[in-house]
């Protein structure tokens, strides 16, 4: 596309100036003559050719060179193409007007002027486009935009207005939050994404602040350069007892830098570095100031990236603790290694009171090793969790001779593992004799009606039990049988869990007819056991027998229809002393009809006993 200006006043030479910049070449030519000029040219032989500019033509060109070209005035000087295509001006006689000097001098003036704009805006066209931008220094470029603006909560690196609202409604929250930790005994900041900016601000309330005794930092986006806010603050407080910092990724640097903070803090009692992004260095710095920190109690540092090498300096640190109380290592690498190496520090520590170690893949040698260290610890271990931990009926038979001869342990849990009906066996053998463990987790470990008729056997005798997990095992409606039949008249139990057991319907009326004359049990999980509305009905009749002691039923996700829930609705109704506060329905089959069926029984039971019952759909 060619664009064309022209002043035209006379017959003219012509001078073309060619230029090119990134994306385009562009050709502007001047034509000019008369004698009158204030501009001169010379030609190839030197000869002098005076112009007066005339015309101006730009149009762009594709070619990468840059050219000037003149033609004198004269049929020597004029090219072969301006001679048919240039204009020609109108002349008038001087004689014939009186106006001839006026316009003999505009005729001169004129194009000179002419000439002078053409030529300055050239130029700068020219400048612009050839010469190079000056490069910015690098203090300009690191240099932030005056329009950013700096924001504790999301929403950063807005326009300057928008900016500036999100920066005030931050800083108008940490000033809340200030005044929470001067108040308030316990304050949960959890989840705020305040970042390490924040963490300076607040950390100047912590200092010496006398009244907030539990604070939790968890997931706020804090970096190893945030923790060094505790700098100082930490050696001045001495009201603060639990710190939680899990969920921020302040890695190895981070926990290294906290180390050396609490190393002599005499106020914090309970740490939580979970999910904090950290391995073995920022374990091994943990463990060095466990050596030294007599303060500490609980310490958790569960699914972070701990490994043997770093399981071996939390072992080393528990030999030389006195005061730790629970270690809660829960979702790390340590493997039988790291649970060897843990089993050697327990055998000289008289402290520790709870082991938590789901999920570290230890298996049945890493158990063996642990439960030898176990059985010669000097202390009063009274909870361990090994769930999780590819443990199959090998290993279950070591851990079962460390709970015959345990008097302290209350808790054990082998969720998740795949000890069978032998290890289920082995366990049960274990129980007959231990009269000191509680609760009994032994949920997901392909246990059938044989193993779990194990477990139901050793419930005649024992009655310290009284919290029993067996959810995610088949055992079908014979093993709901086995144990309903002992529960009806034996046992201590409480809590009972059969969630995802596949009883069915008759497994349920196994249950119910247990439920008819047990006095113990007051929270019943049946989840996800295909009961459909004949095992609905079955524990309806139940409900309308009167129990004292079952306050919460928990049917989810078992396919029941409105004519179950209408059951359940009229056992509700008819039984004036229910003690049931809670029912779970959830993803079950219900209508609008069975639901307000429930609802109108739930409010039935509020006008006869003036207790709600909690229904969920």
């Amino acid at each position: 596309m060619v664009s064309s200006s022209t002043l035209s006043l006379c017959p003219h030479p012509k001078i073309n100036f060619g230029f090119q910049n990134k994306h385009r070449t562009e050709f502007w030519t001047v034509s000019s003559t008369g004698s009158g000029s204030l501009l001169q040219n010379r030609n190839a032989a030197g000869v002098v050719l005076p112009f007066t500019l005339v015309s101006i033509t730009w149009r762009p060109l594709h070619s990468k060179k840059i050219s000037v070209r003149a033609a004198a005035s004269g049929s020597g000087g004029r090219s072969s193409r301006s001679g048919s295509s240039s204009r020609r001006v109108y002349q008038q006689s001087q004689a014939q007007s009186p106006l001839a000097p006026v316009k003999e001098i505009a005729a001169s003036v004129l194009p000179v002027g002419a000439f002078v704009v053409v030529t300055f805006v050239l130029w700068k066209l020219v400048e612009k486009i050839l010469l190079p931008k000056p490069p910015k220094s690098v203090a300009e470029e690191n240099q932030p935009g005056q329009g950013l603006k700096w924001s504790f909560a999301p929403g950063t690196n807005l326009l300057s207005s928008f900016g500036a609202k999100i920066e005030r409604e931050s800083k108008l929250k940490l000033n809340d939050f200030a005044k929470e930790l001067r108040s308030f005994q316990s304050v949960d900041m959890s989840g705020r994404n305040f970042g390490d900016e924040g963490l300076f601000f607040l950390a100047e309330s912590l200092a010496y602040n006398q009244t907030a005794e539990e604070v939790s930092f968890a997931a706020n986006g804090i970096t190893a350069d945030g923790i060094k806010a505790f700098d100082g603050v930490l050696q001045s407080n001495i009201a603060l007892r639990s710190l939680n910092l899990s969920g921020n990724s302040i890695g190895d640097e981070g926990v290294k830098c906290l180390c050396d903070i609490l190393v002599n803090n005499s106020g914090i009692q309970k740490l939580q570095l979970s999910s904090s992004s950290f391995g073995d260095e920022g374990a091994k710095a943990i463990a060095e100031m466990l050596k030294k920190n007599s303060t500490l109690r609980i310490i958790e540092l569960n699914n972070n990236l701990i490994d043997y090498s770093g399981f071996s300096g939390l072992a080393g640190a528990i030999l030389e603790n006195k005061t730790i109380l629970s270690m809660h290592l829960n979702g790390n690498y340590g493997g039988p290694l790291g649970a060897a190496a843990l089993g050697k520090g327990l055998e000289g520590n008289k402290s520790l009171r709870e082991l938590y170690l789901q999920g570290n893949s230890i298996g049945d040698e890493g158990v063996r090793a642990l439960m030898a260290g176990l059985a010669t610890h000097k202390g009063k271990l009274t909870a361990l969790d090994l769930a999780n931990n590819s443990i199959s009926a090998k290993g279950a038979f070591h851990v079962a001779e460390y709970v015959k001869k345990s008097k302290s342990l209350l808790w054990i849990s082998l969720y998740m593992n795949d000890i069978g009906d032998e290890g289920a066996e082995r366990m049960a053998d274990a129980l007959k004799q231990n009269r000191s463990v509680t609760n009994v987790d032994l949920g997901g470990n392909d246990i059938h009606a044989k193993g779990i008729t194990e477990i139901a056997q050793v419930l005649k005798d024992n009655s310290v039990i009284t919290a029993l997990e067996i959810g995610y095992n088949p055992i079908g409606p014979d093993g709901a049988k086995a144990l309903a039949e002992v529960l009806k008249f034996h046992g201590s139990v409480k809590d009972l869990m059969l969630g995802w057991c596949q009883i069915g319907p008759s497994g349920a009326e196994y249950i119910a007819d247990m439920l008819k004359y047990n006095s113990t049990i007051s929270s019943l999980d049946l989840r996800a056991n295909g009961l459909r509305d004949e095992g609905a009905i079955c524990l309806a009749r139940s409900l309308k027998v009167v129990n004292e002691a079952l306050t919460s039923l928990n049917l989810g996700f078992n396919e029941i229809r409105d004519e179950g829930a209408f059951s359940i609705a009229q056992a509700l109704k008819a039984n004036e002393d229910v003690r049931l506060s809670s029912l779970n329905l959830m993803n079950n089959f219900l209508t609008k009809l069975g639901q307000s069926a429930i609802t109108d029984a739930s409010d039935h039971v509020y006008e006869m006993n003036e207790k709600e019952l909690n229904v969920v759909f």
